[in-house]
């Protein structure tokens, strides 16, 4: 009996030694496959060509349909261009470009869409490039961005760019060069090199502190763009949207607290431009949805909002 007792005891600590709490595990990986139906959904009802890279910036996870189709980038080739502002600004010596270099507006600075600089004073007003980037960021100004580009380099922003192995990235004309677009030479990017440089500058691979954040601040000016629109006001997102006939792209990273994100969603061909500008916040919203849950959520999928104190 005694024996029997003892097997017995045994046993019952064999199994309690390897009986564990079970860890769910799929579960986020189903709402990745729910975030997938839904672009899905978005990209049938869509007149046109649909490029979407979506990162976790916490657990490295990704989302890419037609990630390495090159899209024409309008507007949001304007990160490259802010990026290298940067990155010379920090990294000194001759013949770079500093955020505080003066610069006096010119007349034959002037081109189309420039709603700032056109209505400053030439010869007399005087800027920085940084008050350029602010004006490039906030407002899209094409005078101020060309300036830019000017002062930088074009052939810069493509070594950095290509140092970073961005090989389908490229900025190959100022702003409202048609003679440019017309023989082809068209800025270009590929949803996942825009996530890939996005990504890089937020880990300091690109700009390092104390400049980085001054980049992320500039670069989350507010702006009428597609990935903000819908998502909380108080949501930190550094975004550059770009549109053209037949195009619209924004590409950005949200600052979700405890899950950033890189988001980047690219459409061209449009019949409708404005259905390429819902498809974008159409995605945003979703994507948000996802990232949120993940962010307030334990392991299991519990979310316990503040003021909450109901537990059962």
């Amino acid at each position: 009996m005694k024996r029997i007792l003892m097997m017995l005891c045994l046993a019952g600590a064999a199994s309690a030694a390897t009986v564990q709490t079970p860890v769910p595990a799929g579960k986020p990986a189903i709402l990745w496959d729910h975030l997938r139906a839904d672009i899905a959904r978005i990209e049938q009802h869509l007149d046109g060509v649909l490029g979407v890279a979506i990162l976790d910036l916490t657990s490295g996870e990704q989302l890419l349909v037609n990630a390495d189709q090159v899209f024409p980038q309008a507007s949001s080739i304007k990160i490259t261009v802010l990026a290298e502002l940067y990155r010379q600004s920090q990294q000194g010596g001759a013949g770079s470009a500093k955020l505080d270099d003066g610069y006096v507006v010119r007349q034959d600075d002037l081109v189309a869409d420039s709603d700032i600089m056109g209505g400053l004073t030439p010869g007399v007003t005087r800027l920085t490039n940084r008050d350029l980037a602010t004006m490039m960021v906030a407002v899209s100004d094409n005078a101020a961005t060309n300036v830019l580009i000017g002062r930088v380099g074009m052939d810069n922003v493509n070594h950095m760019l290509a140092a970073q192995g961005l090989a389908h990235t490229q900025l190959r004309r100022k702003m409202m060069d048609l003679k440019a677009a017309g023989e082809g030479r068209e800025n270009i990017a590929t949803p996942r090199e825009m996530m890939t440089l996005l990504e890089r500058l937020y880990r300091g691979q690109v700009i390092q502190a104390p400049l980085l954040e001054d980049f992320w601040t500039m670069l989350a000016t507010h702006k009428s763009s597609w990935i903000p629109r819908g998502l909380p006001a108080t949501l930190r997102i550094a975004d550059k949207p770009g549109e053209l006939e037949g195009v619209r792209a924004d590409s950005g990273l949200v600052f979700l607290p405890q899950r950033p994100y890189v988001i980047c969603v690219m459409t061209t061909y449009l019949a409708d431009e404005r259905d390429g500008e819902q498809a974008i916040s159409a995605i945003s919203a979703a994507a948000y949805g996802m990232f949120d849950r993940l962010a307030r959520a334990s392991e299991y999928g519990r979310v316990i909002s503040p003021g909450n104190g109901s537990v059962r």
